[in-house]
């Protein structure tokens, strides 16, 4: 039987072990591993059957699923760990969805402590754009930064201010920038991502320059 306990509350997810640590029968034996000292022969050979000095054994994991290497080797495991003589517990962090359902499919039983999530007000995108229709750079970057701080993504950023430009020049609105500024803008704007990407740049460093050397 394999028991699997994750989520990133800690506090939550420990004391459910310990919980279900305290109800083991006496005569099963307890092994411990952590990703330091896991080893790929001794999971093998507690899923082959009983060892030579025990006949039932419950072996904890902490964390071993963190290095890629360790984890794909162990997924691969775990329909020899669920069928099993032997008990199997994992004490991890939070996981994937996809390694959840890989121990789904292995019959484990999942024991998932997650922090409740904080709801956050979504940032108004549009302050960035008005502020550089309003060629007001001091509110631009300050704007920009609050963005990037709040987790806006670049393309979101790009999308509003591309969609701002348009309009000023489908409305002649050319009270602080030419119209032929405007043009400008636009075909910067359009090359801002893809030449970040296939140059290796980073795309919130090369945007945040677009707007420093806008005006």
């Amino acid at each position: 039987m394999i028991y699997l306990f994750s989520g990133d509350d800690v506090k939550r997810r420990l004391k459910s072990y310990e919980e279900f640590v305290k109800n083991i029968p006496q005569d099963v034996e307890i092994f411990k591993f952590n990703r330091n000292d896991f080893s790929e022969n001794q999971l093998e050979s507690f899923y082959s059957g009983p060892g030579l000095f025990f006949k039932k054994a419950l072996v904890v994991f902490s964390n071993v699923l963190e290095y890629e290497e360790t984890r794909d080797f162990v997924l691969s495991k775990l329909p020899f760990l669920g069928d099993s003589i032997n008990s199997f517990v994992f004490l991890e962090g939070k996981l994937s969805k996809i390694i959840l359902d890989d121990f789904k499919k292995a019959r484990a039983e999942l024991n998932i402590f997650e922090l409740p999530k904080v709801k956050t007000e979504r940032f108004d995108n549009f302050l960035v754009a008005n502020a550089f229709g309003n060629r007001d750079k001091l509110n631009l970057w300050i704007y920009f930064r609050q963005a990037v701080d709040a987790g806006v993504v670049m393309e979101e950023l790009i999308g509003v201010l591309f969609w701002k430009i348009k309009d000023m020049l489908l409305k002649k609105n050319f009270s602080r920038f030419s119209e032929q500024e405007l043009q400008v803008f636009i075909r910067k704007l359009s090359f801002v991502l893809p030449e970040a990407r296939s140059e290796g740049k980073d795309a919130e460093a090369s945007f945040e320059k677009f707007l420093l050397e806008a005006f």
